[in-house]
């Protein structure tokens, strides 16, 4: 713990003194960092699907100055301090834990999650979808939707009515090709795509985690095919589609 508070301690007194002296950090805003954030949440969110530690160890160092640049840039308008913001968490995560720190009882996890909803709703929320970020992208927004939903009560009673509904969905979704305009069958494929989300949650898979798993598999395959080509001293504009495919096959069997 004191190594901890050292260490926290030496990054407030280094932003300090870069906030006072370098260039650069004296000539940020809270907007001007706003996007550097969201880089470096991804970077971490790269190095979590690789299950690289050192890389993650990295990227919460970045994400922890961002935390700290944020604070001491509000500091200086007399808004709020890194204390502040410290005592805030703190004292929300008492107040979401009565099962810790108070009487109540909750013996798992999806229990926790339910009240933890109902908890939010007395610090005056109008509606428990509120807390789901407008620009969260459009795959994450719909499983915390979700997710928001099922702590209220509002959700599938199983993955087989699931299933069904998505099986409905393709179904319209088809419909719609043939007899529909161009919105209808955008209208449809959304909703497929929202039964596929609710039906990924309900056999434990994190749908953005899963397409990113195999946006990279494919980057991978892509590359070797890419190599392979290139050795042949040929285009994959020159090839058919047929003699790629013999390589994608071969690219599978090795990345």
């Amino acid at each position: 713990m004191n190594n901890a508070l050292e260490s926290f301690g030496r990054l407030l007194q280094i932003m300090d003194e870069l906030r006072e002296k370098c260039p650069w950090d004296k000539s940020q805003t809270l907007e001007s960092l706003r996007y550097l954030t969201i880089e470096e949440t991804y970077e971490l969110s790269d190095a979590i699907l690789e299950k690289d530690l050192d890389e993650i160890k990295k990227e919460l160092g970045d994400l922890m100055l961002h935390l700290v640049f944020y604070s001491k840039i509000a500091s200086e308008k007399n808004a709020f301090t890194i204390a502040d913001v410290l005592n805030s968490i703190n004292e929300k995560l008492i107040r979401r834990h009565p099962h810790i720190y108070g009487d109540v009882i909750a013996d798992d996890a999806e229990t926790v999650k339910n009240n933890w909803e109902k908890i939010k709703m007395t610090e005056g929320r109008k509606s428990v979808l509120s807390g789901v970020p407008n620009s969260l992208p459009a795959m994450v927004k719909a499983y915390r939707i979700q997710e928001k939903a099922r702590g209220v009560g509002f959700d599938w009673e199983n993955a087989g009515q699931v299933w069904d509904k998505v099986q409905e969905e393709l179904s319209e979704l088809e419909h719609e090709k043939v007899n529909g305009s161009p919105e209808k069958i955008e209208d449809e494929f959304g909703d497929l795509l929202f039964a596929l989300i609710n039906y990924a949650r309900f056999i434990n898979v994190n749908p953005e985690d899963a397409l990113e798993r195999t946006n990279k598999k494919f980057v991978k395959r892509f590359r070797y095919i890419e190599d392979k080509v290139n050795e042949a001293g040929k285009s994959m504009h020159d090839m058919t589609l047929a003699e790629l495919d013999v390589i994608w096959n071969e690219a599978k069997k090795n990345v």
